[in-house]
Parts: structure tokens; C-alpha cells; sequence
């Protein structure tokens, strides 16, 4: 079995892929047509051209044709979706040869072209009321079963929530999921898009899955073992939103799904990825959305759960907290004392019918043992513990739970800000400011997606993602205009230590930006700058951090062009109002490498929110580099959208 990538990323098709879907699709032989077959074909196809279908909006969808500067091209990249040799660029071709294959005969141990393509024949013969007693196969037997057999009743949209740690699913990820009406809310159907890789190594799936390395799938599996994935080995809370389709609408849905099996489109990281490419099924469900030609050239997850919305799909949302965020909560209800009571009764250096003693609060001692069973079973999902031990532990657990009598607490923890209700994923930025006394005007513009200063509701409390951030400064003085920085990717996770989870706080920083050089003036030089270390709550509002770091320079400014030094960071991250954030830190490198020098700053950032997508922000540095002083600072504007 593949190894299994979460989120927007690489995932494993399991032994059963859809266990109503077949495993093979094969290319269909050709049959001779008898005289009154075709001459039925002939006028099927005048009348396609009449009606030009090869144009309709809808046909685009079903074979994903987008339009490029050379005509129309199928994101499709899998040879078995064309039945015709040029169908990737060619929707006439692609469509004649669609109703040619209606008129083929079934061959053993082949599937129709009528079964093979459902969506598109029905399409078809409800667009050109097609005459189906005069075809060799008039329906899919298979799938009018697999209608009957889960009685399809609605559809939900899911976004797990982001997990900073894995490359894949930073961004967070979607899937749909199929509610039948015979079966329970967790036996429901998962539809799902990924890439397949055995890749293990993050970074290096990144740099693949930006240049399309990766084939990525359709697949359909269990929605409680998606859970399972999700919210309890991933520390992922998923919020669930209800699409409002109707009985039809699904049933469109689950055809494209169903001609998608087994069929393969080159995974993109930043577009072609998992939520761009469920947007299709979506469309085929509901022509009038046209949710795939409404986004930019990068499809973050959450900018499609705000499309979805937008357009009239949903307006509620169920939040499902993980494992993680459970524990969390039940030991924000406990003194430090007895969450360490709970952890070692958890861990087994502890019996829990210490509990027992009647000196103890009854309400604390349930909340104890409550605590310490999530904990043991959050073990036990990360394989640290045993088989053996979890099953006796659990059981001790469980019984003394039983003999302090009351009923089972039902603990409901809080939800947070939906996540399509916090700022938009883009950034504009005009700044003033001074640097070296010399007065500076600045734009800027951040195409994703948040930064640790950015109001954190709807999004994860510490987390930075950020990706190609770029300014422009003009100094007016000397009538210079200059590009400041072009960040390529900044990732900062200060995930705070606790007793229960201890997490590693890292940062990943590559990009261009200006710095002080030998000669005392400023030049762009290019940095890689990754570092990793811990960080703590010091109160629910406090955050601070410590981190190692490397630093790695290129460029003009530097005596052998090129310099790379060792040195650390700290910092305090403080919510003062739930408006108003501040972030004091301090930063030191020395380079023994290349040019020889050190490198010191000291800073003071404090952002106001003024509005869900508009804020103030007001920074002040003191820097000291190659021995040159420098003050700068600034007050910019920042517009969401």
C-alpha cells in the first residue's frame, strides 16, 4: 500500500478504490453499424452540428476543457477519458466521437461507451432527445444500481482545517461527502482528490506537485475513516457545510464522479490541486455555477468554501473539533496539578483509583479520568502505545470512571470562527515610512494567504503562510524606485508546548530582499533562512518562542557574493485586544562563511484590525549590520481581498 499524504496533496488507493466503481477502463473495439444505425448517426451528428454542443458550456465541463491562447485544452491528462485521438484539444472531435460510441456494441469484459461515459450520454440524449431504443446498450445497469444501492439524500462540502506541518495540506483541504438516506451521517461517502506519490520527503513533494510530477485521482472511501485521518492523527478540526442540491443535481454529480474512476489529471500544486479539481463535480451538478472559472491562477481551499458560499451552495456550517482540540479544552477546565494527574494516569505511571479518595472533588475527578481516556486514545492514534497497554489502561480507566456513578459527560467545546468567515486570502498593502531619514512611499501585494500578525480569526493562532509577497519602495529624495523584498515562501509555526503535546516550532524563509552591505548601502541579495525551536504560552494571550536559525545570503552587496551564518531568535507574540496584536522580537546571526560578518535587529510590530479585511499596521526596527546602524519605520495600510 502507497503511502498516505493528507490534505491537498498525495493520498493511497486503497485495495477496494470504489467499491462500486470498477478497477480497469479499457478502450472499446469498434462494430460495424447496421444500415438503420447508421443512418440514425449521421442525423445525430447534423444536428450536434446544428445545435454546435461541441460549444455548450456544459460539454466544457464534463471533459474540463479550459480556453488557452491556442484554442480549447482538457485539464484531463489520462488518454482513456478521449475516445478520440485529438479529444484533449479538440471538443468537436471528442463529442463526434462520444456518438459514434454510443452505437458500438458491448464486448465482453468491456464497458460501454454508454456506461463508460454516463454523464455525457445522458447529457447528450436529453440535449438531442435521442431515440435510446435505437442504441446497442440503452442504459448502465451498473450505475442505476449504485443509485439504488445508497440511495444518494445530500451532499456536504468538508474542509479539514490546515496542518502547517505537512507541505501538503498547509493550506488546509476539501472533499465532498455523500449522506444516504439508509445509513448514519459517519457511513457516508467521502469523495476525494489527490495526488498518488510514495514521496516521504516534504519539501521535495512541494517542489514536485508545483510542476505537476504527481498523477492525482478521484477516489470514494468511508467518510468516518477520512475522519479518522483527519481529526485524530493530524491535530485537524473539520468544519462540514451542508450544500443545498437537489435530487437531480446529485445524481449529475455522482455520474462525472463515476466517469472519473480511475482516470488521472496531472496534480498542481497551487491550481490543478484538491479543491480546483472538486469543483468540477460540483459544476456538473449545477450548470448555472461555472465554480471553475472563477478563480485566479491559485485555488487556496479556503477561497473555495467562500466561492461555494458565495454562489448560494451553503450558508451553514457544523464544526467537528479533533482529538487534539478536545484534550486541549478538557485541560484548559483543570489546574496544572491535575492535568498532570490526568497525564500520568494516561501514560500508566499512575493508577487511577488514586482518584478514588474522597478528599478529592467528584466533578474534578471525572474531568481527570475524562481527560487522561482522550489522551491514552490520542496515544494510542500516534502508536505509542502498545496494543496491551492500551486495552488495559483503557479498561482501569473506564471502570473507575464507572464507580463514581453519574451520567457520561457530554463536553462540547467551543467553535471557533468559521473559517470562510476570517480575511481574504489576498493582500494589498500601501505604506509611509523612514529609513536612514530618507522618506519612503511602498505597495505592496501578497497573493496568500496569512502572517502572524494578520487577525487570526478563522485561521490557526501562530501559523504564517505566506507566498510571493512582493513591494516596491520609491524613495522621493532620490528618485528611486526599488523592488524591497519578493518573498518566496515564508512558513513560520510557533505551536505552543503544553503537558500533553510537544510540538517543534520551525520557520522556512527564501525570497529577495534589501540589505545593509559592506559598502553601507542597500542591495537586494537572496536569502534562505530555516531555523526551528519551541515555543510556550505564557497566558491565553502571550505566546513567546525561541529559535535556532541558519542564514544563507547571495549577491552584490556581500565581499565574495555569497555568506552563510548561525545564530538564534526570540520573541513575544501578544493579543493586547482582540483588535490590537503586537509582536516584540530580537534576532541575531553571525557569518563565518563567505563575507564575515554579523548580523543584529530588534523590532516592534503591532497591527489594528479596522475591519474583517482592513487593518493598520505600524512597525519599528533598530538594525545593525557589517557595523552600519539603521532605524526604519513604517505605517502601512492593508485591504483583503
Amino acid at each position: 500500500m502507497k503511502r498516505i499524504h493528507r490534505g491537498c496533496g498525495p493520498f493511497t488507493r486503497f485495495a477496494f478504490p470504489l467499491h462500486f466503481f470498477s478497477l480497469l477502463i479499457f478502450l472499446l473495439s469498434g462494430s460495424p453499424l447496421h444500415a438503420d444505425e447508421s443512418s440514425y448517426l449521421s442525423s445525430l451528428l447534423a444536428r450536434a452540428r446544428e445545435q454546435k454542443l461541441w460549444e455548450d458550456p456544459y460539454w466544457h465541463t464534463l471533459l474540463h476543457y479550459k480556453k488557452t491562447l491556442l484554442g480549447f485544452r482538457s485539464l484531463i491528462d489520462d488518454p482513456r477519458f478521449f475516445l478520440a485521438p485529438s479529444g484533449k484539444s479538440d471538443p468537436w472531435a471528442e463529442l463526434e466521437a462520444t456518438l459514434r460510441g454510443f452505437f458500438t456494441r458491448e464486448e465482453e469484459g468491456k464497458k460501454s461507451v454508454v456506461c463508460r461515459f454516463v454523464a455525457r450520454f445522458h447529457w447528450l440524449a436529453d440535449k438531442m432527445k435521442i431515440d435510446i431504443s435505437q442504441l446497442p446498450v440503452s442504459e448502465c445497469r451498473r450505475f442505476s444500481e449504485i443509485m439504488g444501492e445508497i440511495k444518494p439524500a445530500s451532499v456536504t462540502l468538508v474542509f479539514p482545517t490546515a496542518h502547517i506541518n505537512s507541505p501538503a495540506s498547509m493550506f488546509g483541504h476539501t472533499l465532498l461527502t455523500i449522506d444516504t438516506a439508509s445509513r448514519s451521517r459517519l457511513l457516508a461517502y467521502a469523495i476525494n482528490y489527490s495526488a498518488v506519490t510514495r514521496e516521504t520527503f516534504g519539501p521535495l513533494f512541494a517542489i514536485k506537485g508545483l510542476f505537476g510530477f504527481y498523477p492525482g485521482y478521484f477516489s470514494i472511501l468511508p467518510y468516518y475513516a477520512k475522519l479518522q485521518e483527519y481529526s485524530d492523527i493530524d491535530h485537524r478540526d473539520i468544519w462540514e457545510y451542508p450544500l443545498n442540491l437537489q435530487e437531480d443535481e446529485i445524481r449529475r454529480l455522482l455520474m462525472h464522479v463515476f466517469e472519473m474512476d480511475f482516470i488521472y489529471s496531472d496534480y498542481f500544486f497551487f491550481d490543478e490541486n484538491c479543491s480546483y479539481n472538486l469543483l468540477f463535480p460540483l459544476d456538473a451538478a449545477r450548470p448555472s455555477l461555472h465554480l471553475t472559472d472563477q478563480l485566479s491562477l491559485w485555488v487556496i481551499p479556503l477561497d473555495t468554501i467562500r466561492d461555494a458560499k458565495k454562489s448560494g451552495l451553503t450558508s451553514e456550517a457544523i464544526y467537528r473539533p479533533s482529538r487534539a482540540t478536545k484534550i486541549k479544552y478538557l485541560a484548559s477546565l483543570l489546574p496544572a496539578d491535575r492535568q498532570k494527574a490526568a497525564r500520568e494516569i494516561a501514560t500508566g505511571r499512575q493508577d487511577p483509583e488514586i482518584l478514588l479518595e474522597p478528599q478529592t472533588d467528584p466533578e474534578e475527578k471525572t474531568l481527570v479520568l475524562d481527560l487522561s481516556s482522550e489522551y491514552l486514545q490520542y496515544l494510542y492514534s500516534k502508536k505509542k502505545v502498545t496494543i496491551p497497554d492500551f486495552q488495559g489502561r483503557f479498561r482501569k480507566i473506564l471502570q473507575t470512571r464507572s464507580r463514581l456513578g453519574g451520567a457520561e459527560e457530554e463536553y462540547r467545546v467551543p467553535g471557533p470562527v468559521r473559517p470562510d468567515e476570517g480575511h481574504l486570502s489576498n493582500r494589498f498593502r500601501a505604506a509611509l515610512g523612514f529609513r536612514k531619514s530618507s522618506f519612503f512611499q511602498e505597495i505592496g501585494l501578497r497573493p496568500a494567504y496569512h502572517q502572524l500578525l494578520d487577525d487570526d480569526r478563522g485561521y490557526i493562532e501562530g501559523a504564517q503562510i505566506v507566498f510571493g509577497d512582493a513591494a516596491l519602495r520609491y524613495y522621493s529624495a532620490d528618485n528611486k524606485l526599488v523592488l524591497q523584498k519578493l518573498d518566496i515562501i515564508d512558513i513560520l509555526s510557533l505551536s505552543p508546548r503544553d503537558a500533553f503535546f510537544q510540538p517543534i516550532s520551525w520557520k522556512i524563509r527564501t525570497g529577495f530582499h534589501r540589505e545593509t552591505g559592506e559598502d553601507g548601502e542597500d542591495h537586494l541579495i537572496y536569502q534562505l533562512n530555516p531555523g526551528g525551536g519551541f515555543s510556550y504560552k505564557m497566558s491565553r494571550n502571550h505566546l513567546v518562542y525561541f529559535l535556532g536559525e541558519a542564514d544563507f545570503l547571495i549577491g552584490g552587496g556581500l565581499e565574495e557574493k555569497h555568506a552563510g551564518g548561525v545564530g538564534a531568535s526570540m520573541g513575544l507574540l501578544s493579543n493586547l485586544h482582540p483588535l490590537w496584536k503586537a509582536h516584540l522580537f530580537t534576532r541575531g546571526i553571525y557569518f563565518p562563511l563567505g563575507d564575515r560578518h554579523s548580523s543584529w535587529e530588534v523590532g516592534l510590530q503591532q497591527n489594528f484590525t479596522l475591519g474583517k479585511n482592513t487593518s493598520l499596521r505600524l512597525d519599528f526596527g533598530l538594525s545593525k549590520v557589517h557595523g552600519y546602524e539603521r532605524i526604519e519605520t513604517s505605517l502601512s495600510y492593508n485591504l483583503f481581498f
